[in-house]
């Protein structure tokens, strides 16, 4: 049985992620420290002889007594409010993280994938953005400690690649949203979701004419599964490619929730991107990918999620 690893593994993408590996017939081993990952979302999959889950910080080296065939690099903080809160914690996961995994995969003689980001675009100056593009990152303002910690962890996979011949992958992920997001990260979807549904103001950052681009979960996943069985080293973007601003994205929460919820205007923060938006044609090409969930099918899933959350519990 092929045996995958996966960092962050408790978290939102990470799970879904454990789930696919799993219907793929792999032995999943998650490891999670629970900063920013929830219990909640592996639950379902504990009682199982194919799954484990050990709780760890992977900036602290580690090891693992069984043989190991994928290492997938899940771990990280991934929203605003979590690295704006965690900053040496995101530093530290993205490059000592980076790092020990790494060497994990060395020794075991496993592929290695690096879960990066559009964000290592910054606030881009090319667009829409290509695999080719450098980006525009501020390294020292106040997202310069997630969006360097990618560029640095991408730098080390190469690293690892050229000079040690270690098989491995890069996908950078776009905006991505789906059941499992945390109510309150921080993030557009969840943020819109849950206020929409308290019938408070949807909070837009600056006049809300800022664009992002939507890859609903379960098309992530499919291009991280063909890109980890791809022969591609090179970085590749995953994401949605139909672009829309923050304004047109609000309203259309507000139509699929039927909200009378109004919008609140607040300031911009600090180098947060103005646009964003993927370049998939390499993809399509190395992976024959593209996302086949429409926006509104996603969303409708994703509020159902949210409206569980809100449920009393039994008990």
């Amino acid at each position: 049985m092929t045996t995958s690893l996966v960092t962050g593994g408790a978290g939102f993408l990470g799970s879904h992620l454990c789930d696919r590996l799993l219907a793929e017939s792999h032995r999943v081993i998650c490891v999670d420290n629970l900063l920013t990952g929830n219990p909640a979302n592996i639950a379902h999959l504990t009682a199982r002889d194919d799954f484990r889950f050990i709780k760890h910080d992977v900036s602290i080296p580690f090891e693992v007594d069984e043989s190991v065939d994928n290492v997938l690099h899940f771990a990280s903080p991934a929203s605003p409010i979590d690295y704006l809160e965690l900053p040496i914690q995101t530093l530290k996961v993205g490059s000592l993280g980076t790092h020990n995994t790494l060497g994990l995969a060395k020794s075991k003689g496993a592929r290695y994938l690096l879960a990066s980001t559009s964000e290592v675009y910054g606030d881009p100056l090319v667009h829409p953005q290509p695999e080719t593009y450098w980006g525009n990152v501020n390294p020292v303002g106040p997202r310069g400690v997630y969006d360097e910690a990618k560029r640095f962890a991408e730098a080390m996979v190469m690293a690892y690649h050229r000079y040690h011949g270690l098989d491995s992958r890069i996908v950078r992920i776009f905006n991505t949203y789906g059941p499992r997001m945390r109510p309150h990260d921080g993030r557009a979807v969840p943020a819109f979701i849950q206020q929409a549904l308290d019938g408070e103001p949807l909070t837009v950052f600056g006049d809300g004419r800022q664009t992002r681009s939507f890859c609903y979960v379960s098309d992530l996943v499919e291009g991280i599964w063909r890109l980890l069985m791809s022969q591609h080293s090179e970085p590749v973007n995953i994401g949605n490619p139909t672009e829309m601003t923050i304004l047109e994205f609000a309203q259309t929460i507000l139509d699929l929730l039927g909200s009378n919820s109004e919008v609140g205007f607040h300031p911009l923060p600090v180098d947060d991107p103005k646009t964003r938006q993927p370049d998939i044609a390499l993809a399509r090409s190395i992976l024959d990918w593209e996302p086949e969930v429409l926006l509104r099918d996603g969303l409708a899933k994703t509020i159902d999620y949210f409206r569980t959350l809100c449920l009393p519990q039994k008990g």
